[in-house]
Formats: structure tokens, sequence, C-alpha cells
């Protein structure tokens, strides 16, 4: 088999080499992130072989700092909308695999979409993430029927504005269908960097246990037009400094082949527990919150410009605590079964579920906590469609100037959710907090976005930069 670019002894070499880093290294691998400058693997084992307490600090110091210069000090809020758990693979940790008899097999009709998108308009949801098993159901033409639905299901002032995927890697062909009917960002997880982890979670025959088409899965997007993507890791089913690794390698090897084009969004979900699936409980690599913390702050000062994603897999206390480590995006009001939107009582229905999430609350809840934080929630979708993605975005991020667009955009965006959507006591927790982020903007600017509130306030709705 052709050599990838994750060469699992190189990543162990690298690590036991750097594995007692003096703090003046640190300091200087520190300094280097503090320009907004992609780390090396080197420096990044540095940072993952960090075991001082106090350096700690300083650094979750500096990844809150770096993801304010660059994103600003608001959040993106999105929700994931399951469309169906059929699927021909029978991955170990998964409580969708194929041999689980527990998990009840469904696939929405378009109906049952709508349904589920009124539910989530309804919220006051404006991003979707959309996710599918692997099965020949779930083909790109089916996903670009459920695209389609989705764009086009509207009530009063709502509608999903950008629908991003995570879905099986596809051929080059099957991504410009994608591409054609207006993607936002495709996702896959590599799941594991490690070779001999991959193989024996991912049996052999399935499909997924080709661990380089799947690795080279996000090429093949690239290739077909698709120049928004996002990595992912399952943190749990290896060590996790190794991961962290694997995600750096992965976003070298994007910015080697594409012209600097990274990644935009990283996403670091722990194994949960999931319906009659042993594998989880058993494993060896579970990450404590403490590890949890410290690879998400080296995440962000490792890839300063890339959006960084927290899912509600999480409990609401550790989000509390990992949100001020460079955390750009969360989904929230969020429900994983099947149909669940619309039926599921509680925030569970088990047998239609492929792992238990820990933040069950209400989108409001989330919003409301998130102005209490000091950041300002943020529906915004005007990247997507004004061509901020790719090398566009890259030119943005790396040197900061993201939130300068994305600013605006996020208080008109939360505007309209606090007009249409809101509690009362987050209407004016919200109010407050746009009030006080206005202070920030030059007087010309400022002027702009209160004429867009005055608009939006007396009807408008979908303003943007």
């Amino acid at each position: 088999m052709e050599k990838d670019f994750i060469n699992d002894d190189e990543i162990w070499d690298i690590l036991e080499d750097n594995k007692e880093p003096e703090r003046a290294e640190i300091e200087e691998i520190m300094a280097k992130s503090k320009e907004k400058e992609r780390l090396e693997p080197e420096e990044t084992a540095k940072l993952l072989q960090l075991k001082d307490p106090d350096m700690w600090e300083e650094i979750f110091s500096l990844a809150r700092e770096l993801k304010e210069e660059v994103y600003g000090n608001r959040i993106v809020f999105f929700a994931p909308l399951y469309i169906g758990n059929k699927c021909i693979n029978n991955c170990l940790y998964c409580g969708f695999r194929r041999d689980n008899e527990a998990i009840e097999r469904k696939t929405l009709s378009e109906e049952e979409l709508r349904e589920e998108v009124k539910v989530l308009v309804n919220n006051g949801q404006k991003r979707l993430i959309l996710v599918y098993g692997t099965h020949p159901e779930y083909n790109a033409d089916f996903i670009c029927d459920t695209i389609r639905t989705v764009y086009s299901t509207k009530v009063k002032n709502g509608e999903i504005r950008r629908a991003n995927i995570n879905a099986c890697p596809m051929k080059v062909e099957d991504y410009k269908k994608l591409h054609d009917v207006g993607i936002g960002t495709f996702q896959i997880f590599q799941e594991t960097y490690h070779h001999e982890t991959y193989n024996k979670i991912h049996p052999a025959g399935d499909t997924k246990s080709d661990y380089q088409w799947r690795l080279y899965g996000l090429d093949r997007a690239m290739e077909a037009g698709i120049d928004d993507l996002g990595l992912g890791v399952l943190f749990g089913l290896y060590d996790w400094r190794f991961e962290v690794m694997g995600l750096l390698y992965h976003t070298i090897h994007f910015e080697k082949k594409f012209g600097g084009v990274g990644p935009h969004t990283i996403s670091f979900p722990r194994l949960e527990p999931a319906l009659n699936t042993p594998f989880i409980a058993k494993s060896k690599y579970r990450v404590s919150d403490e590890q949890f913390k410290r690879l998400v702050a080296t995440i962000r000062l490792s890839v300063p410009y890339t959006g960084m994603i927290l899912t509600a897999r999480e409990d609401p206390e550790i989000r509390r605590e990992v949100i001020p480590l460079g955390v750009s995006q969360i989904d929230a009001g969020t429900k994983i079964g099947i149909g669940a939107y619309k039926k599921a009582k509680n925030g569970y229905i088990p047998e239609k579920e492929q792992f238990q999430i820990g933040d069950t609350r209400s989108l409001d809840e989330v919003v409301k906590e998130t102005c209490a934080m000091g950041c300002i929630p943020s529906f915004c979708t005007a990247g997507y469609r004004v061509g901020r993605t790719g090398d566009n975005f890259m030119s943005l991020a790396k040197p900061g100037f993201v939130h300068k667009y994305c600013m605006p955009n996020a208080i008109m965006t939360f505007k309209e959710y606090l007009e249409d959507y809101a509690s009362p006591e987050t209407k004016t927790l919200g109010e407050k907090a746009i009030n006080e982020q206005l202070e920030e903007f030059e007087e010309e600017k400022r002027n702009m976005i209160e004429d867009n509130l005055e608009k939006i306030k007396n009807g408008a709705r979908d303003l943007y930069v």
C-alpha cells in the first residue's frame, strides 16, 4: 500500500523527543502563536508534553486571546440534524453499527424532514449540519434532495440559510453534485489517525475499513470545488496526544497541497455512551476533562486561524470551561435521534441515537448563557454566500481579520433571533450585549450596524455585509 502523510512512527518519535520541554521553549512557541503562525509538529509536541500547571494557565489565556483576535468574542450557533441511521459498517464504537439490533433503523421521508426543519426554524436556528449513515440509500443524489428540502422549508421570518454536511467520503463527481446544490462545509472525521487502531475498530471488508479512502476524502472534495472543509477526531479511540498531532499533520497536508488553504473547522468530540455499545466503556484511551481542556487549547495555538467546534456531547459544566479556550462554534438545542426534534421527550430516544449527548438544554438557554459569558451569539451564514471560503477565507483568517466582517453580521443575526424567538429574559440580556459590543466599533461602522438593527426591528431580515 502506498504511504500516506500520517507516519505513526514519526509522530511517536517527535513526541518522545519533545517530552520534557523547557519553559523558554514553551514561551518561544507561544510567541510564535501570538503572531498567528501555524505551529510545526515539534512545537505542538512540546505543548502536548508540558506538565507545568502554571504554564498551562498561560496557554489557556493565550488560546482565549487568539480566538478573540481572529474571530472576535462571537460564538456561532448551529444544530445537527440526523437524516438516517441505516449503516453498512460495523464500527465498534458506534451506536449505528450494522450489528446493533437495539437500534431502530429510520430514514426521514421528505415530509418528516420538513417537519424537523420547521421545529428547528421555530426555535431560531439558521445553520444546520446534516448527518447521514453510510448506506447505498444515502448517495449524493439523495443528499442533494435533502438539502433542497431543507433550503425550501420556510416558516414566517425563519429559514435555514446554510446546510453543512457530515457524510461518508465520496468520489469527485459526487462531491460536485453537492457543490452545485449549495452546501456549506463538508466534514469528515478520520475518527483516529493511528493506523493500527483504525484497522482494529473498523472491521475489514467494510466501506470504512479503507483508511486512505477516508484520509483523502476531503482532498477529493476540494478537487470538486468544495473549498470549505472540516476535520475531526473522536477522542478516546487512541492516545489524545497522537490524535492532536494527526490533526496538525492533516492541516499541513492541506496547506501544502492546496496553496495554503487549511481546514475551516476542526472538531474534537469525545467518546460518549451509546445504546448496546460496550466498546466505549472498555476504552483505555478515555480523555479526562483536564486533558480535554489542554488538547483544545493546543489545537488553538497550533492552528490559530481555524474555526473550532465544541459539541453538545459535552455536559454544560465542561462546555462553560472549554468555550473560552478557543472555541468559535457550538451546537445548542441539540437532539440526535432520527425524528427527535418533533418527537423526543426529555431530549432522548436512545433506540434512534448514535450516542448520548451531554447538553440537552434549549437553544434559548444556551444563548442566554453565552450572553452572560460576555459573548455575542451568531447565526451568520453570510461568509458562504459572498464567497468567504477557501483561499478567500484563509486570507482573512490567518492575519486575524475575520471578525471585521463577521462581528457586524453576528450582531445582525443575533438581533433577528432576539426579535423573533428569544424569551423575555434572553432578549434583555441580548440587547445589553449588543449595545456593549457596538461601543467597540468606530463611528462609521457603528452607524451602519445601528441602521440595520433598526431595519430588523421594523421587519427586515437577512441583512449582512
